[in-house]
């Protein structure tokens, strides 16, 4: 499965708005019943308003009343270059992004796996969200549990 996650997630990015910083980044989210969810990066000229790959897509799933069935996310990026994506150094999730994630996994009640690639996809590192954000702040810290 995560064959098909990460390659959903290179197609996401061929989507992505990225004019100003030219890297494209494309996340998929595997959900409990075995679907996926795309998203990618959205650039704004006014920089600081730009949104990553990996808050489009929890933003969706939470728009779909989705967000607490997150199992796994997949995170493929590079460099644009004429609609291609390019490179061979894996993307791995910026501090926001992972502060973002921990709340889908605490809503979820779970440990969710990241999967971060390269755009070839010739590298791939798989981790645990918990190793990448450790002693995170999140719902469970303000007493919020999951509400069925």
């Amino acid at each position: 499965m995560s064959e098909t996650l990460l390659q959903a997630a290179k197609e996401a990015a061929g989507n992505a708005h990225a004019p100003y910083s030219r890297f494209a980044v494309g996340a998929a989210v595997l959900l409990a019943d075995g679907s996926i969810v795309t998203g990618c990066n959205f650039e704004n000229a006014s920089y600081g308003l730009s949104l990553c790959a990996e808050t489009v897509v929890l933003a969706t799933l939470n728009a779909q009343g989705k967000l607490r069935q997150i199992r796994e996310i997949a995170i493929v990026g590079g460099t644009l270059n004429r609609r291609e994506i390019r490179g061979s150094s894996p993307v791995r999730p910026c501090g926001r992004c992972r502060q973002v994630m921990t709340e889908a996994a605490q809503l979820a009640l779970r440990d969710i796996i990241v999967h971060c690639a390269s755009a070839d996809l010739s590298v791939v590192e798989k981790f645990w969200l918990s190793d990448l954000l450790p002693l995170p702040f999140g719902p469970s810290d303000m007493g919020l549990v999951q509400d069925d």
